[in-house]
């Protein structure tokens, strides 16, 4: 499992010219799920996302995290984060998850952050979307589990 997660000053996503999900200052989240991830993982990352210390602290030092500033989670599922680009320019995708096994690591992901405390927006599963991101900084962290 691998998340972007980049902190924004606001973000939302449109399908079909639609906003399905829109957040203020806080976390977006790309996150793409690999074939033989679980709900385990979905958990755990959700935890490390919480609890990602990179809000700046009155010295301007990286020392809180959503939980510590009130911020919301916008997360869009995004399964090209697990491309391999070992041979070629053409990404390979078979290591990604199925949409079927993917669906529900990606809503137990929302959940568990749900679950931590954290306001979650989120995508539509499997749709083309559009995501406007306005990076705060810019502050981009890749996790990988």
């Amino acid at each position: 499992m691998r998340a972007v997660v980049q902190r924004v000053s606001s973000a939302s996503v449109e399908v079909d010219g639609e906003t399905v999900g829109e957040i203020g200052a806080g976390l977006s989240v790309l996150l793409g799920i690999a074939a033989g991830d679980g709900e385990d993982e979905a958990v755990r990352l959700a935890g490390r996302v919480a609890r990602l210390r990179i809000f700046p602290n009155e010295e301007g030092r990286f020392d809180r995290s959503l939980l510590d500033t009130g911020g919301a989670a916008l997360v869009v599922s995004n399964f090209t984060l697990v491309a391999d680009m070992a041979k070629g320019n053409r990404p390979s995708f078979s290591a990604a998850a199925a949409p079927e096994s993917a669906e529900p690591h990606y809503e137990r992901f929302c959940a568990a952050l749900r679950a931590e405390g954290v306001p979650v927006e989120t995508g539509r599963f499997g749709a083309l979307m559009t995501v406007r991101i306005a990076n705060d900084g810019p502050v981009t962290i890749v996790l990988d589990l």
